[in-house]
């Protein structure tokens, strides 16, 4: 795995042992960039979920000011404490080795510009996360959230949450679900 744009660009990646975690392929990660890029200049991503950190390692080398990653995985977690050490991004980076959902609600900003979530396949992790991410401060209409999941994952729950999904992106083996909240409760 590398990073396939920005001031990173061609720097291989580490990612952790095991199959706990399912890197994104180059191909399908830079399709999705190719779509984010225009929101990436001094942003403020976070990486939900996050593994090897590649996806926001790959958002901090395209313009993002600042990356949170989280990551509850030891593990994961010494992997991306690692790459952001190759990368020379750990200054522009929060690395937060806890469950999502207890991690969120202490993230201190005035304003998220991208949430990117990849939690297990099959784990109904979406769901949750999406309720919580109503109820935070930082989480705007300006604030684009993407999923990344299986094929067959619903979506369908989104909008009585307050969220309209904005795009979808189908690949062979999974999906990346674009939403943007329209209803804050």
């Amino acid at each position: 795995m590398r990073v396939i744009a920005g001031t990173a660009r061609s720097l291989r990646l580490k990612t952790p042992e095991g199959m706990d975690t399912r890197p994104t392929t180059d191909r399908i990660k830079e399709t999705l960039f190719n779509m984010l890029q225009p929101y990436l200049a001094d942003a403020v991503f976070l990486d939900l979920f996050s593994g090897s950190g590649g996806i926001g390692i790959e958002a901090l080398s395209r313009g993002a000011r600042h990356a949170y990653f989280v990551e509850n995985n030891r593990n994961a977690v010494g992997c991306i404490t690692e790459n952001l050490q190759f990368t020379r991004f750990t200054d522009r980076a929060t690395v937060l080795r806890q469950d999502v959902l207890s991690a969120l609600p202490g993230i201190r900003e005035k304003e998220v510009d991208v949430i990117f979530m990849d939690p297990p396949y099959q784990s109904a992790f979406e769901q949750p996360v999406m309720q919580m991410l109503r109820t935070l401060p930082y989480v705007t209409e300006n604030t684009l959230i993407v999923t990344e999941a299986a094929l067959d994952t619903d979506f369908s729950y989104v909008k009585e949450l307050g969220f309209t999904v904005e795009k979808e992106k189908r690949y062979k083996t999974n999906k990346h679900v674009f939403c943007r909240i329209f209803l804050k409760k």
